[in-house]
């Protein structure tokens, strides 16, 4: 457990990284990448070479016998929902942090860069049942309370129900969101929710992993304890076939997590423990510009 001081100090840490990385990095990235999600009608004008054909008002040019088009205006005031997993799988990393440290500081920098687009962001802490709710809101004080909260919530050593908080999700959030789901997504059967959100709002998961979750050391036997569950077994890691299995396993997990994205009409990031991940995001945010 960490003392006040010691969160005290982390969540300044965390505030100085992610707003040098929001500045430097993502300056019109992240705006840039939500444009447009939630257009309101403003006026017609008329038309000028260059503008968009496909907002043209047919009605209005045929009484004035000359093309008018539709100006619309973007309601920049954004929702963003983090979706986080604080499941003892979590707990695991072997390279540079554990995923939870990942997923705090990925967090970290997407509130921040919500927060400085004047965008609301609310948080949806989940393991095995709904661990705590934070409505969405603005403001730097906000965005610190949510960092706060990010460093001392507490794993759960549980299994992780993402169906249950994707349906408290809908019940409780009615406008239309960002959501972004951040998990190691080792659970299955939240296809069917996620493709009820997937039609309102914006979602994007982001599953983090660490290199031993995808492949066994050649190590000798070795005793494997599943976090969620607290059951133990021995595996010889230096047979090639239990490598083999071992990868396999991960590999068809990977591809479960994709295709739920894919029929949701959602998208799906995988961040490794020991990846540049404001690499991954800024890329991200450029490819939906």
């Amino acid at each position: 457990m960490l003392t006040t001081d010691e969160i005290i100090k982390k969540v300044r840490e965390l505030e100085i990284k992610s707003k040098k990385i929001t500045t430097h990095l993502f300056t019109g990235e992240y705006h840039s990448a939500f444009k447009g999600k939630g257009m309101s009608f403003r006026e017609v004008r008329e038309y000028y070479a260059g503008d968009d054909v496909r907002f043209i008002d047919w009605n209005v040019s045929a009484r004035f016998s000359h093309p008018f088009t539709k100006v619309f205006e973007e309601e920049r005031e954004l929702t963003v929902m983090l979706l986080i997993d604080t499941s003892a799988s979590n707990m695991f990393g072997t390279v540079t942090m554990q995923k939870k440290d990942l997923i705090v500081e990925l967090a970290a920098v997407l509130t921040f860069s919500a927060i400085s687009n004047n965008d609301k962001v609310g948080v949806i802490f989940f393991s095995d049942k709904i661990d705590k709710y934070i409505a969405p809101k603005k403001g730097r004080k906000h965005a610190l309370y949510i960092v706060r909260e990010l460093l001392t919530v507490e794993a759960t050593k549980k299994g992780t129900d993402l169906d249950a908080a994707i349906k408290f999700f809908t019940r409780s959030v009615k406008q239309r969101s960002i959501a972004f789901l951040l998990s190691d997504f080792l659970t299955t059967g939240y296809d069917d929710d996620l493709k009820v959100i997937g039609n309102k709002h914006d979602v994007i998961g982001i599953r983090v992993y660490d290199k031993m979750d995808m492949q066994l050391p050649d190590a000798g036997l070795l005793q494997v304890q599943d976090a969620e569950t607290g059951k133990s077994k021995w595996i010889d890691s230096s047979d090639e076939m239990v490598r083999y299995n071992y990868q396999q396993h991960f590999m068809e997990q990977s591809e479960l997590s994709k295709n739920y994205f894919r029929k949701a009409g959602a998208e799906l990031l995988h961040v490794r423990t020991d990846d540049d991940y404001v690499k991954i995001l800024q890329k991200f945010f450029i490819k939906r510009i």
